[in-house]
């Protein structure tokens, strides 16, 4: 004769812990742990329990879970930006879709959080402190949040898309050589025949900034040419266009231009055009990142590829090992190699 299998007949009726529990044999505190991580439960039991739950098609409490567990299941993403470059850049549109695509396969909520320097900051930090969500992953980070160092003294496990500029030892980050990066774009206009090269650098407070700059600068002194020719800028298009309006004023005989972004190479690239300067005839451009900007500026734009969609995944996981408890919170880095990426422009 057949077992008679759980009948559900109404909202009331919903499948308990303690019927998971007797239908698998095992106790009640074992069933629990079985669903809520598995800890401490033998490959047996939670085959059984895990068996039950389909059975029975029972659904944890959410808070219960989490009272259990002391987890949120949701994980944050710090941009100390403005929201307004936020959903402008692709930069953030990349670093987004990566990260939900990694969280979404773990079923992991995701919470953005803007903070501008002020209220703002000190709202987040005060968020990240009460332990709202699990862990944090920060991206476009600089020189005054010190937000590694207000992570590693929460020890709220995190991750950072990019080198902190200070602290780095303190968290774990995933980057790409940058400094290598600045040299590649630099090398190629030597290689071009330029001689009189400038650049539109990123902002000092920024390491990615800071270290593309650092790569210009030796692929300059390795060529034995002057490395005066610099004008920072603060990666968009307007700070772009600015900064090349100032670099052309001060250094009109430049017949290179190693833009530290494609952003700003856009807003370059529309001063060139105003100037009547051809390119790459009169004076060649290179970009960096490489994240859709420059395939549709004209002419074409050479540049670096800035791999931040694998930077974005490998971050991700690396704060989900910490808060899984498989890794230890501590300074982890992943660099990847930078690429050049030919176009007309140079």
């Amino acid at each position: 004769m057949t077992p008679a299998q759980p009948q559900n007949e109404g909202p009331g009726d919903a499948p308990t812990l303690d019927e998971v529990a007797r239908l698998a044999g095992v106790s009640r505190a074992t069933a629990s742990r079985a669903i809520n991580g598995g800890h401490r439960v033998s490959a047996t039991a939670l085959a059984a329990v895990e068996a039950a739950v389909q059975s029975l098609g029972y659904t944890p409490n959410p808070a219960a879970r989490s009272l259990v567990t002391r987890r949120t299941d949701s994980v944050a993403l710090v941009v100390p930006e403005p929201d307004e470059r936020v959903f402008t850049d692709p930069f953030f549109v990349h670093t987004l879709r990566s990260v939900n695509r990694v969280l979404a396969s773990r079923d992991l909520q995701l919470v953005l959080l803007l903070a501008r320097p002020g209220d703002e900051e000190r709202r987040m930090l005060r968020y990240l402190r009460k332990r709202h969500i699990d862990g944090a992953l920060v991206v476009s980070h600089h020189r005054s949040d010190r937000l590694a160092d207000h992570l590693a003294a929460l020890g709220l496990p995190s991750a950072f898309v990019g080198r902190p500029i200070d602290s780095a030892d303190k968290v774990a980050y995933v980057d790409t050589d940058n400094a290598a990066g600045g040299r590649l774009a630099t090398e190629l206009l030597v290689d071009r025949g330029c001689r009189r090269i400038g650049t539109i650098a990123g902002p000092a407070d920024m390491a990615a900034g800071t270290d593309r700059l650092e790569g210009w600068r030796a692929a300059m002194r390795d060529a034995g040419l002057s490395d005066d020719a610099v004008v920072e800028g603060d990666f968009t298009e307007a700070g772009g266009e600015a900064a090349a309006r100032e670099l052309l004023g001060r250094f009109p005989e430049v017949d290179g231009l190693v833009v530290a972004s494609d952003l700003m190479a856009v807003g370059a690239l529309r001063v060139l055009a105003e100037k009547g300067r051809r390119v790459p005839d009169d004076i060649a451009v290179t970009g960096y990142d490489d994240l859709g900007v420059s395939e549709r500026t004209s002419p074409p734009l050479t540049t670096v590829r800035n791999p931040i969609g694998e930077m974005a995944e490998q971050a991700t996981r690396l704060l989900l090992e910490q808060i899984e408890g498989e890794r230890d919170r501590q300074a982890i880095r992943v660099i990847f190699p930078p690429s050049l990426v030919r176009r007309a422009s140079a």
